[in-house]
């Protein structure tokens, strides 16, 4: 059994589907349904169910994908700290984003962590929501930022910092007579909305917003990216929503941006980790020092 062929059953694991898994794994689809009948053969138990309606996953796969990941786990994270540690770092952080959270505040507090605590490599890896959870359950990751609360009662959540939401809308747009927009006056109008595979945390936070309208709402695309959005909001696709704090830092002569006029419009930026009582020492520096900027900053 070859650590290849597992990070190879992972890939599938996650696909559900071998033409696809043989693509992300840039090989044949041949070689990949020969390597799983091995390990199959190998295990003596079937990892998959395949039939006309497509892949899935046996109990005995859930259970294998669940050890298989702890292992590839604890190898990247032994390589990772061994390179820290070969660079000239003492240790090394990984801390997962989810939802576009990266802005200004972070920056400059990843900055201070660098010149405070320069021997701690911080490692920031941007995946969706749902991966983060999983990566901080694992061990992959030591932290997480994302815009949601309730990811499980194992995942403690603290919350950072709000930003309220801002409407962004194309130049010369009807809704501009508006100094702050109401949220019924959004009703005829198509909406360009986050993904909510790779947004999952917006995307949550934003339809629980729009739910409060109890309309059905048109939405004209999802995407994945601030700048996709703007993209489509300026060609006059629709309009779409954006954090102040990145909405200030929009220098486009094309969106214009307003406020909405209820309360409960912002997202809260939550830090997350798992909840347990042995936590690494780089991680509690790293929260003790997150919560002083944070002093230092109001």
């Amino acid at each position: 059994m070859e650590l290849r062929h597992l990070r190879y059953f992972v890939v599938l694991a996650e696909e559900l589907h071998f033409t696809r898994a043989a693509e992300r794994l840039n090989i044949e689809q041949s070689p990949l349904s020969r390597i799983i009948r091995d390990l199959e053969e190998e295990l003596g138990s079937l990892l998959f169910d395949r039939d006309r309606r497509g892949t899935r996953l046996t109990a005995a796969g859930e259970a294998f994908l669940d050890d298989v990941r702890r292992v590839l786990s604890s190898l990247d994270q032994a390589c990772s700290s061994v390179k820290a540690i070969s660079a000239g770092f003492r240790g090394s952080l990984r801390i997962a984003v989810s939802d576009g959270v990266v802005d200004p505040r972070l920056s400059a507090f990843l900055a201070r962590c660098r010149l405070e605590e320069p021997e701690i490599e911080i490692r920031l890896i941007e995946v969706p929501l749902a991966e983060q959870v999983r990566g901080l359950r694992s061990g992959d990751f030591h932290l997480g930022f994302a815009h949601v609360q309730d990811v499980g009662r194992d995942i403690l959540a603290e919350p950072l910092w709000r930003d309220s939401l801002m409407l962004a809308m194309p130049t010369l747009h009807p809704l501009l007579e508006h100094v702050a927009v109401p949220l019924d006056a959004l009703v005829p109008y198509r909406l360009v909305m986050c993904n909510p595979r790779t947004c999952e945390g917006c995307s949550r936070e934003l339809n629980r917003l729009l739910s409060t309208a109890k309309c059905d709402w048109d939405v004209t695309a999802h995407v994945s990216s601030m700048d996709m959005m703007l993209t489509l909001v300026a060609a006059g696709y629709g309009v779409g929503f954006a954090v102040a704090a990145k909405a200030a830092a929009c220098i486009r002569t094309d969106i214009v941006f307003r406020p909405l006029a209820i309360e409960a419009a912002a997202f809260t930026t939550y830090m997350l980790r798992l909840n347990s009582e042995t936590i690494p020492p780089a991680v509690v520096r790293f929260t003790s020092r997150l919560h002083t900027h944070l002093e230092d900053g109001k």
